[in-house]
């Protein structure tokens, strides 16, 4: 059985080499593995864990790069699947780089994308329940036939230990807020533990202040809440513990893979039985490295990188 499986976006992120221009002005990009899910599962693999993803490409020469690739960075294949026939190509997505904090990202998943496309018939059920952690993203309960499927997952797992959703929001692929914190109330009816930034609590639960946010996370029976407070840090909170951890401070290149930088971290926190300070400091770090790097799935970090920074730190109160 797998440690990590992941479920949802896939794509191949097409980032630009000249950074400070508008994409219009770009010249030369640059192709890497993409897609909030995938990168989760890369993340994860760097340390050492058994990932696997589930979900669909189309059936072309992007579709071949996702898979080759991801099996490449380590995360198992086999239900990286392509659109059987006719069907809509593997997403691209475009992004702009304007550090520190301003990275527009431009998907092209129109008229649908095929990570949407997930069906019952596609679900390793045997594997989604067996892994020590299932995580699920909010973007695949955006469409059908993916949110269906994503309700069967959560079914046949019955809230198991260590079943995640990532609150990834993103307004270009719901018709109104209104429709996500539906969907979303839904399924934290299913999950133990969710992560995402304030924005993201909002749409969640209607709570930015992240302890409130956090509070009602749990009161819809969640173990583990984790808000995401960008320059002010991280905030988890169990029924019994809350911890808040500072940010670290990095040269930011490209914030766009930080986040998903963190949840593999913290997957790999949790599985590995720390006290949920080491958890938070060590996936805090692993987003602030990424969050210095141009690309997102390669530039995931391996243990001892993480280690060495935090150990510069306690050492020099410096940045890696």
């Amino acid at each position: 059985m797998y440690d990590l499986v992941t479920m949802g976006r896939t794509g191949v992120d097409i980032y630009p080499l000249d950074h400070g221009v508008p994409l219009e002005e770009v010249r030369t990009f640059e192709k890497f593995l993409g897609g909030s899910a995938t990168n989760v599962a890369v993340a994860a693999a760097r340390y050492g864990l058994r990932a696997a993803l589930v979900t669909k490409t189309g059936a072309d020469a992007f579709g071949r790069y996702v898979r080759a690739e991801a099996e490449r960075l380590g995360v198992a294949g086999e239900f990286i699947t392509p659109i059987e026939g006719d069907g809509p190509p593997t997403p691209v997505t475009f992004c702009e780089v304007h550090p520190p904090d301003d990275f527009p990202l431009y998907f092209y998943r129109w008229p649908t994308a095929p990570d949407l496309m997930l069906t019952e018939a596609d679900l390793p059920l045997e594997e989604i329940c067996g892994a020590r952690v299932f995580w699920a993203t909010v973007t695949g309960l955006c469409a059908e036939p993916s949110r269906a499927a994503h309700h069967v997952a959560w079914a046949a797992r019955g809230r198991a230990r260590h079943t995640v959703l990532d609150l990834d929001y993103r307004p270009m692929f719901w018709s109104t807020p209104q429709e996500a914190s539906a969907e979303v109330g839904r399924a934290l009816e299913h999950v133990t533990i969710a992560v995402g930034n304030r924005e993201e609590c909002e749409v969640a639960v209607g709570e930015t202040d992240p302890h409130r946010a956090a509070d009602a996370l749990l009161e819809r029976g969640l173990e583990l809440a984790v808000v995401k407070q960008g320059p002010k840090g991280v905030l988890a909170a169990t029924a019994d513990e809350r911890v808040e951890v500072p940010p670290f401070p990095v040269e930011v290149v490209n914030g766009l893979g930080a986040g998903d930088a963190f949840g593999g971290a913290l997957v790999h926190g949790l599985l590995a039985g720390w006290d949920l300070r080491r958890v938070l400091e060590f996936a805090n770090v692993a987003g602030a490295l990424v969050a210095s790097r141009l690309e997102c799935s390669t530039a995931m970090p391996t243990t001892a990188e993480v280690e060495d920074a935090l150990a510069r730190r306690a050492t020099e109160g410096a940045p890696a």
